[in-house]
C-alpha cells in the first residue's frame, strides 16, 4: 500500500490547502485584491438586492431573475473567499473532509444555477422581444419561481454525485490539495484509485449544465436578432437591442473565463502552477464583482433608483 518514499492516506479526515503555491510572498497583495473583489461583490449584489426590493416599477420578471442571480453570487463567492483570506492572512491551511466536501458541492452547485439563471433570463428577453403582448401573462410570478426552483433543483441533483464519489475512495497519495479551496477537478487528483468515472462525471457535468445552457441561450438570442432585424426602424432595432445588453455582458464574463481557464487547464501543460490557480480563483469571483456593475450601470430604472437614493429624495 505504500512505500518508503509516499504515505498513503486512508480516508483523511483533513485536507491541508496550500493557497497559491509559489507566490507566498505576495500573499498580503493578493489578499487586498481578493477582499477588494468580495467586498465589492458583497456590496454590489445586496445593494441589486435591496434596490428591487423597495422599487415596486422593478417587481416584473427580468428584476426577479436579478435578484436570482445576486443571491447566487453572494452564496458562491462566500464560500470560496473567508477560507482563502484565512489561508492568506492566519496561515490557516486545514480543513477537514466534511467541510471540504460541502465547500466542492456549493462552488459547483451554484456555479451551475448561475448557468441556468441566465437561461431563464435570455427566455426572460425572448418572451419580451419576440411576444412583448404575452410577456406579462406568460412570465407571471409563479411561472417565474417555478423557472427559479427548476434551475435549483437541476444544478443541485446534478453536482450531488460529486461529494459521495469523493467520498468513497478508500486511498488518497496525499491530502494535500495546492489550491485555496476544494474543487473537484484538484480534489479528483489526490486518491491512489482509479478516479475516470468522476473525471467522466465531471465533463458530463460542464457538458449537461453549461453546454446545454449555453446551446439554449445562444438559440434564443438567434430567435431574438431575427425579431430585432425585423423592426422597421434602425433606432427601433438600436433600443430594443440594448435591452439585452446587460444580459448578454454578464454572459460573456460567466463563460469567456469558464472557458479560458477549462482550455488552460486541460491543454497548455507548461504553465506555472500558481498561474493555474490563481487564474481559477479570479475565473470564480468575477462574476459576482462584475454582475452588479453592469446591471447597475447599463439598467436605467436601477440607475435611477440608486441615484435617488443618494440625493435629497425626501427634499
Amino acid at each position: 500500500m505504500s512505500d518508503s518514499n509516499t504515505t498513503h492516506f486512508t480516508n483523511p479526515s483533513t485536507f491541508i490547502l496550500l493557497g497559491i503555491p509559489g507566490l507566498e510572498a505576495a500573499y498580503i497583495w493578493i489578499s487586498i485584491l481578493f477582499c477588494t473583489m468580495y467586498v465589492t461583490a458583497i456590496l454590489g449584489n445586496f445593494t441589486i438586492l435591496f434596490t428591487v426590493k423597495t422599487e415596486p416599477s422593478l417587481h416584473g420578471p427580468m428584476y426577479y431573475f436579478l435578484c436570482m442571480l445576486a443571491i447566487t453570487d453572494l452564496v458562491e463567492s462566500t464560500s470560496i473567499v473567508p477560507k482563502m483570506l484565512s489561508i492568506f492572512w492566519f496561515n490557516s491551511r486545514e480543513i477537514d473532509l466534511r467541510s471540504c466536501l460541502t465547500q466542492l458541492y456549493f462552488i459547483h452547485c451554484f456555479s451551475g444555477m448561475e448557468s441556468g439563471i441566465f437561461v431563464a433570463m435570455a427566455l426572460d428577453r425572448y418572451v419580451a422581444i419576440c411576444d412583448p403582448l404575452r410577456h406579462s401573462t406568460l412570465l407571471t410570478k409563479s411561472i417565474v419561481a417555478k423557472i427559479g426552483l427548476a434551475m435549483m433543483l437541476h444544478s443541485s441533483i446534478v453536482v450531488l454525485p460529486y461529494p459521495f464519489l469523493v467520498r468513497q475512495w478508500p486511498y488518497y497519495r496525499t491530502n494535500i490539495i495546492p489550491q485555496p479551496y476544494c474543487a473537484h477537478i484538484a480534489v479528483v487528483k489526490l486518491p491512489c484509485a482509479d478516479t475516470r468515472i468522476s473525471s467522466y462525471y465531471g465533463l458530463f457535468v460542464v457538458f449537461c449544465v453549461m453546454g446545454l445552457d449555453a446551446i439554449f441561450i445562444a438559440l434564443s438570442y438567434t430567435q431574438i436578432l431575427r425579431a430585432i432585424f425585423s423592426l422597421p426602424t434602425k433606432d427601433a432595432r438600436i433600443k430594443t437591442f440594448g435591452t439585452c445588453i446587460s444580459h448578454l455582458c454578464s454572459i460573456l464574463a460567466f463563460y469567456i473565463p469558464s472557458l479560458f481557464f477549462s482550455l488552460i487547464y486541460r491543454f497548455v501543460q507548461n504553465v506555472p502552477l500558481h498561474f493555474h490557480v490563481l487564474i481559477a480563483n479570479i475565473y470564480l469571483l468575477m462574476p459576482p464583482v462584475l454582475n452588479p456593475i453592469i446591471y447597475g450601470v447599463r439598467t436605467k430604472q436601477i440607475w435611477d433608483r440608486l441615484l435617488r437614493l443618494f440625493t435629497c429624495e425626501g427634499t
